[in-house]
């Protein structure tokens, strides 16, 4: 069994289950398989609401925990779960910034091509145009010329469709800011290794290369006139792209299919920068914070889940917070209730329920949304995609396991933000929690799971305190990270000096 059988594409996460359908004909054949064992419910819902828990000791030990191993992986590489990669970005959007320039968004599995007009600090972003693809399942482990020779064509097409308020300077080639969500060791800021794959993804030949170079190939194959200029984490250019608009920002942070954040460093306190000469005293620091793990509520299902997955013992905290697993999280824990606690009743288990994945975050966000009496839009969502039959009591306790699981995840995301901060205030002496700070939060699990959202804030406010806490502002950054590396690629361009 394997993480990548159904990954929820989480960053076009939407809750379409109408809360009042009716279930008509049958449209799947419920078979099951019959368990010998029955110990109820109740004990196995207590356990796990125990294991999950996420009182203030608990948070603050995460956040603690966060910002030391921060600290140890400033200090040296491999110094700690984090690998705090140097983002090579040291100069942030001014507003100055003119003409076209595209975006490339590969942050999951389904990735965003995007093009920006500028105008500079009086007209600002004129037009923007993107378009959404989905990677087909097959090219999540394929090679990587396959992967990047599917990207480059979509790019391609959306190219040719160029008009209107878009406008390329005469004699110009069009640079792309490539947002590349995996953990790359950056060597510039048109370079970067891939270290590994993660988030499901298993593409062969890619590890050890530079990406930008796969990209560029792939549209040298195809004659297409475009180039890299700026490489960015998804989580660099949402900060890049609200510090465009607002200069507080100071931290960004994904929470969709996969999670990360990234931070502005001073260069000064980032030991293992000995070597290099940096123009700028800040650059952005990517955290990779889904790798880390100290001091996790952790349960049976998750240990389950992570030994079956494809990297066992790698990315524990992504696993626990982020959008592509919650749901797998949630159907284990029925899956358990079924056959031992007899929940859907005679201790059956429906077989499409057995099937890893089938049971998405975005399937959880719906039934949580179900404010109806009979809880109609959880009856549905258990009959249409897992093939359960359920009562009352049941969905009940269905709504129970979902909150549990969310209310775990957005309190430890709400701690790892803490870390950071505090990270940041230990090294500044207060001139963090002394201001206003932005938080700019990007990716479909934050903006579509209300619940999710709010144990999120509940944990900073916790933990900072309601006078603290206030200075700290958690915005949503819808799409920063594609117009963000826009924004960078018109920073770093090659043209930058002709203007």
């Amino acid at each position: 069994m394997s993480v990548t059988v159904s990954s929820p594409a989480v960053r076009s996460f939407h809750v379409s289950r109408s809360p009042h359908k009716t279930i008509s004909r049958p449209r799947v054949i419920i078979s099951a398989v019959r368990s010998t064992d029955s110990l109820g419910v109740a004990p196995i819902l207590t356990k796990l609401q125990k294991d999950c828990a996420t009182p203030l000791p608990v948070l603050r030990h995460v956040a603690d925990a966060m910002a030391d191993d921060m600290r140890a992986g400033l200090a040296v590489d491999g110094g700690s779960d984090l690998k705090m990669i140097l983002s090579y970005v040291d100069t942030l959007p001014t507003g100055n910034e003119k003409g076209l320039f595209y975006a490339l968004d590969l942050g999951g599995t389904n990735f965003r091509v995007l093009r920006v007009q500028l105008g500079g600090k009086e007209e600002r972003v004129v037009a923007t145009e993107f378009e959404q693809v989905s990677i087909p399942q097959e090219l999540m482990f394929a090679t990587s010329e396959e992967l990047f020779d599917f990207i480059a064509s979509a790019l391609g097409k959306f190219a040719q469709k160029e008009g209107g308020n878009f406008e390329l300077q005469q004699g110009r080639t069009r640079e792309i800011g490539f947002t590349f969500s995996f953990p790359v060791k950056q060597t510039s800021i048109r370079t970067g290794i891939l270290i590994k794959w993660t988030k499901g993804f298993a593409v062969s030949g890619t590890a050890g290369k530079d990406v930008v170079a796969c990209l560029n190939e792939a549209m040298e194959r195809r004659g297409m006139d475009m180039q890299v200029s700026a490489l960015v984490n998804d989580t660099v250019g949402t900060l890049a792209g609200a510090r465009y608009w607002d200069d507080d920002a100071m931290v960004a942070v994904i929470l969709g299919t996969g999670t990360n954040a990234c931070y502005v460093e001073r260069v000064d306190a980032i030991p293992k920068l000995a070597k290099r000469m940096s123009k700028s005293p800040i650059t952005i620091v990517n955290t990779e914070w889904g790798a880390f793990s100290n001091g996790l509520p952790l349960t049976e299902f998750d240990r389950e889940m992570d030994a079956e997955s494809i990297n066992p013992g790698e990315q524990i905290f992504e696993k626990t917070i982020s959008g592509m697993y919650l749901g797998e999280i949630v159907r284990r824990v029925l899956v358990k209730m079924a056959k031992v606690g007899g929940l859907f009743g005679s201790s059956y288990v429906p077989e499409k329920l057995v099937t890893p994945f089938v049971l998405r975050t975005p399937d959880i966000c719906a039934m949580q949304q179900d404010t109806s009496i009979d809880l109609e839009a959880v009856e549905s969502v258990l009959y249409d995609v897992a093939g359960v039959k359920s009562d009352l009591s049941a969905r009940k306790t269905v709504v129970d396991i979902c909150d549990t699981i969310a209310k775990r995840g957005g309190r430890l995301a709400g701690a790892g933000i803490v870390g950071i901060l505090q990270k940041m205030e230990e090294d500044s002496k207060g001139l963090i929690f002394g201001k206003r700070t932005v938080v700019a939060m990007d990716g479909g699990l934050y903006e579509h799971y209300p619940q999710y959202r709010g144990y999120l804030q509940e944990a900073v406010t916790e933990l900072l305190g309601s006078e603290i806490s206030k200075n700290v502002v958690i915005e949503h950054s819808k799409d920063g990270s594609g117009i963000g590396a826009a924004l960078l690629a018109a920073a770093n361009s090659k043209y930058e000096h002709d203007d």
